[in-house]
């Protein structure tokens, strides 16, 4: 095996982030870390309390203060430090729902604080994609809203807030991955719409997060062909360098979602190619994935070496993601803005969130039946408790899949009682909107939506229909509250 030049191996470390399994980072990690990787991404997996968390992150800036320590915190459905309890914010599609964008950026300063706390100095948030398409598989509640000025607003909001805390914010996904009804983890998606639709809809919300002066955009495992052609976003320099640099004068670092994501390793031929070509196109951070060890590491950076030599990657490429890594790194060593935070905010904001169509007057709801119908979760988000089991313990509560039950066995067991049924994204599948419309039209029902709100789909029939965009515990509590007599 040929020897790896030192300074390109040192160069090519400087764009990663690995990650690892546990709450204890392992000696390849911290080998890794002196040798000048750039940083790491923290999962869910890597928490189990705070002081455990602030441990591992201490640990690894011993070693060197410059590293990068990154999660995915979106104040929202999808949350790491929450992973066990779910969020205590309200989450995106609520503070868009809400519609204060002073509280926006307040609930975002806090959550900054919060990671800074814990010694992690980038967050992989927010979600800036407008979300028009109700089926989006991915995005739904971490989205601010279909409508791009509003998401455009938030999102200035919530880069602000972050930043105050020293938290790098990151925008994401680039250039949009609202109009998709594909997951990126599991495939390539296709957002296939003239140029001048980008431009009114997916675009105006990342032009506001660098006007706010975001430190780092996230590229999406998207095909735009008007753009890309048939690559993802993340290897086109058409969407790179020609839009997001040149024409959006970007000067802060580009972070690539997942390489390990189906949407860019199989488009590749693998995470290490994915690698080579995301530099190649003008990505300066590339987050190899969840599922890293040391020696796919070791593959990552003998590809990067490798093209530099057979002419895939121009060295002075390499060097300048280095540095603008580097660059990165050095802003989040800046002291943070002080300032108090209001502990009574994500609840205030939760219950401006939720809406109530219907009326729940004349229904007897001391002891109802409680049916919370099971959703699949998608790969960002992960398995996270949700539900209103525990604001509500007087009722009744049955958890069901919706294909494996009846409404009329339903309607038995609450035996003259209303029926609450909880569900996330329940207009997504088809054995749980049947079984909402049957209980609607036969039995006294109050629906609640804790997932994305397609307002085409309203259950004719159902006494009231609860929407609370997002399934985290402030949002919970909202709606458990309008339930309460």
């Amino acid at each position: 095996m040929a020897t790896i030049d030192p300074g390109l191996r040192r160069l090519a470390l400087g764009t990663l982030l690995a990650a690892f399994r546990g709450p204890v980072a392992p000696e390849w990690a911290r080998e890794l870390t002196a040798e000048g990787l750039a940083g790491f991404t923290l999962f869910g997996y890597n928490v189990e309390t705070p002081d455990q968390l602030a441990a591992l992150t201490a640990s690894l800036r011993e070693i060197r203060p410059s590293v990068l320590l990154a999660i995915d915190e979106e104040g929202g459905d999808v949350t790491r430090l929450a992973h066990a309890t779910g969020s205590p914010y309200p989450g995106p599609a609520a503070l868009g729902a809400a519609g204060d964008v002073e509280a926006t950026r307040a609930i975002y300063r806090s959550i900054g604080l919060d990671l800074a706390a814990l010694g992690i100095n980038v967050n992989l948030a927010p979600s800036v994609d407008v979300n028009s398409a109700d089926d989006n598989p991915v995005i739904g509640t971490r989205s601010f809203g279909a409508d791009p000025a509003l998401v455009a607003a938030h999102t200035a909001a919530a880069v602000a807030g972050l930043q105050e805390a020293r938290v790098a914010a990151c925008a994401k996904h680039f250039p949009g991955h609202g109009d998709t009804v594909a997951d990126s983890h599991t495939e390539l998606p296709t957002v296939d719409v003239p140029l001048d639709v980008l431009r009114a809809r997916e675009l105006p919300p990342f032009e506001a997060a660098i006007n706010a002066g975001t430190r780092t955009v996230m590229t999406a495992h998207i095909r735009v062909p008007v753009l890309t052609g048939d690559d993802p976003a993340t290897f086109s320099p058409a969407v790179l360098r020609d839009l997001l640099r040149h024409e959006f004068g970007f000067t802060g670092c580009v972070i690539t979602d997942a390489l390990e994501m189906k949407g860019a390793a199989v488009a590749a031929g693998g995470t290490a190619p994915a690698a080579v070509r995301a530099l190649a196109a003008g990505a300066d951070l590339l987050c190899i994935g969840a599922d890293v060890d040391a020696a796919l590491v070791e593959e990552v950076v003998t590809e990067i070496v490798t093209a530099i030599g057979d002419g895939r990657l121009d060295p002075d490429r390499l060097a300048d993601a280095a540095a603008t890594n580097a660059a990165l790194a050095a802003w989040t060593a800046q002291p943070a803005a002080a300032g108090p935070v209001d502990p009574d905010l994500p609840l205030s904001v939760a219950r401006r969130a939720v809406t109530l169509t219907g009326t729940l007057t004349g229904l007897d709801l001391t002891a109802p039946l409680m049916v919370q119908l099971g959703s699949a979760s998608n790969l960002a988000e992960g398995r996270v408790p949700w539900g209103l089991g525990p604001y509500l313990p007087n009722a009744e509560l049955l958890h069901v899949a919706a294909a494996e039950v009846t409404a009329q066995s339903l309607c038995d067991r609450a035996a003259g009682r209303p029926i609450v049924l909880v569900g996330r994204h329940i207009h997504r599948y088809p054995a749980s909107r049947a079984l909402a419309e049957t209980l609607a039209a036969s039995h006294p029902t109050v629906i609640v939506e804790l997932g994305w709100p397609s307002l085409a789909w309203d259950p004719a029939g159902a006494r009231a229909v609860i929407r609370t965009h997002g399934a985290t515990q402030p949002l919970a509590k909202a709606a458990a509250e309008l339930l309460t007599p």
